[in-house]
C-alpha cells in the first residue's frame, strides 16, 4: 500500500526537469500555418527536436531512418489521413505513440483513431495552453512504459490496493508499478490503460477530492492550478485521499478509483463524445476513458470509476 509518500508536485503534467533526455517529435499536418505552429510550440522545448511531414504518406515514408519518440498528427489530410497512419503505426511501430490534432468536423476520426492505438489528443483551438502539456504526458507515461518492460517473467498478482494523497507526483511511479502487472499486453495497450489510470487519477485527486471546477480549464488556467495549489493546504480537501483497487489477468484489467469528494450526479456528464465537447480540455478525461475502455460505470454518487479493458484475442481485430 502507498499512502502519502512524497513524490513533488509536478506529476505527468508539466514536468520538464524529469525529461532527461531530447527526444525527436514528428509533426504532420498538410497546412502550411497549422504546421508552423506545432512546430513552433514545441520546438521552444530545449529537450524537444522536431522533424515534419506533409501528410501521413510521407510521415510513413520516413518512419525507418527518423525513428522519432512521438507524432503529432493532424487528422484531415489528404493520400494517407490521421486515421490511416495510426493504424499503420499500430501494425508497424507498437512503441510510437500518437498525439492528434482535433478540429471541429474530425470527431468522430478522432473517436476511431483513439480506438485503434492513438495515446491522446489536443483540440486545435488550445494548442497554445494545451499541447506541449499533452505531449509531455504522453512522453513521460511512455517512459514509465519502458522502465516497466525491464523486469521480464514475474508472477502476475490478481489484486493490488493503494492509497494516494492528491499529489500528481504519484501518479507516475503508481503506473509504472501497474504495468509490471501487464507483460502479456501490448505496448500500446499498456499505453492507453496508463493513460486512463492517469487522467481517473487526476480527476479524482483535482475535481472530486479538491473540488476545482474542470470548466476552469476551458478557461482561466491560472485560476485552476491557483486553487488546486490553495486546496491542498485546506481542510476538508487536503484530508481526502484516492483509493485504487487493480485487478489484473491476461485477459483483463479492471480498475476501480473511489475520491472521497461530495461526488456528482453521473447523469449530469455531458457526452464526451458529442462535437462540442471534443473541442473542450475540460472532459477530455472522460472521453479517453470511454475511448480505451471496453466498459465504464460510475457508482450513484459519483465519486467512484471502475474501467474494464478485454483484451482481444490474438489475431482478431480490436
Amino acid at each position: 500500500m502507498v499512502d502519502g509518500c512524497s513524490c513533488g508536485n509536478e506529476g505527468l503534467l508539466g514536468s520538464e526537469q524529469e525529461v532527461l533526455r531530447v527526444v525527436k517529435i514528428l509533426v504532420i499536418d498538410d497546412n502550411p500555418i497549422d504546421r508552423h505552429l506545432i512546430g513552433a510550440l514545441l520546438g521552444q522545448q530545449a529537450d524537444m527536436e522536431i522533424e515534419f511531414a506533409n501528410d501521413g504518406g510521407q510521415a510513413l515514408a520516413m518512419l525507418p531512418e527518423s525513428k522519432p519518440d512521438l507524432i503529432v498528427t493532424d487528422l484531415q489530410m489528404p493520400v494517407v489521413d490521421g486515421l490511416e497512419l495510426v493504424k499503420a503505426v499500430k501494425r508497424d511501430y507498437s512503441n510510437l505513440p500518437v498525439v492528434l490534432i482535433t478540429s471541429h468536423g474530425s470527431e468522430k476520426t478522432a473517436i476511431e483513431a483513439l480506438q485503434h492505438g492513438a495515446a491522446s489528443y489536443s483540440p486545435k483551438s488550445v494548442l497554445e495552453k494545451d499541447l506541449v502539456r499533452t505531449v509531455r504526458q504522453v512522453l513521460e507515461l511512455s517512459q514509465h512504459l519502458a522502465a516497466s518492460a525491464v523486469v521480464k517473467n514475474q508472477p502476475i498478482p490478481t489484486n493490488l490496493a493503494f492509497v494516494l494523497e492528491n499529489d500528481l507526483g504519484l501518479i507516475g511511479p503508481l503506473i509504472e508499478h501497474l504495468q509490471h502487472s501487464m507483460p502479456a499486453w501490448s505496448s500500446r495497450d499498456q499505453l492507453q490503460i496508463g493513460m486512463a489510470i492517469d487522467e481517473a487519477l487526476v480527476n479524482a485527486m483535482h475535481h472530486g477530492n479538491l473540488e476545482v471546477s474542470a470548466d476552469l480549464r476551458d478557461g482561466d488556467d491560472a485560476e485552476y492550478y491557483r486553487q488546486i495549489q490553495q486546496r491542498r493546504q485546506q481542510s476538508p480537501y487536503c484530508d481526502r485521499k484516492v483509493r485504487v483497487q487493480a485487478e489484473f489477468s491476461d485477459q483483463h484489467v479492471c480498475i476501480q478509483i473511489s475520491d472521497e469528494g461530495r461526488g456528482f450526479d453521473p447523469a449530469d456528464i455531458p457526452d464526451p463524445t458529442a462535437a462540442e465537447n471534443v473541442q473542450k480540455v475540460g472532459g477530455r478525461g472522460l472521453f479517453l476513458i470511454r475511448s480505451f475502455m471496453n466498459q465504464v460505470v460510475h457508482n450513484q454518487v459519483g465519486n467512484q470509476i471502475t474501467f474494464t479493458k478485454i483484451r482481444p484475442a490474438p489475431g482478431s481485430e480490436d
